[in-house]
């Protein structure tokens, strides 16, 4: 457990940003997030976890602490459910195939989100009709401040669309070391209702989908979408969907009737930002090293030497574009450092 100063983070970022942090540390156990938090009391922290959701547009002035701790177990079951546990460091779409492999359900449609475990609360992370806070049941975390360990169960976590508790009123307070999750041992209930899955598994004549059916046709789907990281540099989508109040998306559509959406409550509707920023004409434009995918407008790209800011004043521009012509505000998902 040695801190290096100078340390390049363009290997620990899928955008393969080049910045550098003043000085970088992994650790592999709480007993080495202890002792290193402990002996640095008065530095400035950055806790760096598999780098996937975030954009960093400067070199870090801090001491950057990689979580790495990996491991897990099936710490409970009954007739119908399992409790998993993993720690905060382990590959996330690994141990998602992992649960798979066990015949565990509820993760099956998360299929190669990139990231680690750690991070999944924290962003509730969520694909085709899934959100990590329908599987959540606990997590622990290290308090900072004093070094003490704190479980958050579900209803602590305050989960929302892409939010909880530690991006809002416990942001960098702690440190999440593992995460449990509750799934089905059996009667699992599979989801093939949001997007292109159904359509995916009735090409391949699937009729009766096994979870690792469900999770080969998210990462069939996601793969013809998405650009992998290592050939590519991305973060997956980089804005979220808006979401609007009925009344407001009314008279949004009556301008623009071809506007795709989803009810999501009486009161609320769901706009793909996606959708609204191909029909803006940026889908598959490049600047520079900067770009949007060719094939989902949501993902921004890294052709090679892009700068953090050069991404962050392309998806600005995105943003102002989309306010200006729909009258919708886009939010990015990416957390920019």
């Amino acid at each position: 457990m040695e801190i290096q100063t100078n340390f390049s983070l363009k290997n620990y970022n899928t955008f393969g940003i080049e910045a550098k942090a003043k000085q970088f540390v992994a650790v592999h156990n709480t007993t080495e997030l202890r002792t290193i938090l402990e002996q640095n009391k008065s530095k400035k922290k950055f806790v760096l976890g598999g780098g996937s959701n975030m954009l960093l547009t400067q070199d870090l002035d801090a001491l950057v602490i990689h979580v790495d701790l990996k491991g897990k177990k099936i710490i409970k079951k009954n007739d119908d459910f399992v409790w998993v546990q993993s720690q905060a460091g382990e590959n996330w779409h690994k141990f998602v195939l992992w649960t798979i492999d066990q015949n565990l359900g509820g993760l099956e449609n998360m299929s190669l989100i990139p990231g680690n475990v750690g991070t999944t609360p924290v962003q509730n992370i969520g694909a085709y009709g899934t959100e990590i806070k329908d599987t959540f049941d606990s997590c622990e975390a290290m308090t900072i401040e004093n070094l003490e360990m704190r479980t958050f169960t579900k209803a602590e976590c305050h989960f929302d669309y892409r939010e909880s508790v530690f991006k809002n009123e416990a942001k960098d307070q702690y440190i999440i070391t593992s995460v449990v999750f509750k799934l089905t041992k059996r009667n699992h209930k599979i989801n093939i209702s949001y997007g292109d899955i159904s359509g995916e598994l009735s090409n391949n004549n699937i009729t009766n989908p096994t979870l690792k059916e469900v999770s080969n046709a998210v990462i069939a789907i996601r793969q013809s979408k998405l650009p992998d990281p290592k050939e590519l540099g991305n973060s997956g989508s980089f804005f979220k969907n808006p979401i609007l109040l009925k009344s407001d998306f009314e008279k949004i559509h009556q301008q623009f009737p071809e506007m795709k959406y989803y009810e999501i409550s009486e009161t609320e509707v769901k706009v793909p930002a996606g959708w609204l920023i191909e029909q803006a004409g940026f889908k598959g434009k490049r600047f520079g090293d900067a770009g949007i995918h060719k094939n989902q407008a949501l993902v921004l790209v890294n052709y090679g030497n892009a700068t953090g800011q050069e991404i962050l004043d392309l998806s600005k521009t995105i943003q102002n574009t989309i306010y200006k012509t729909f009258g919708i505000h886009i939010e990015a998902e990416v957390n920019v450092i």
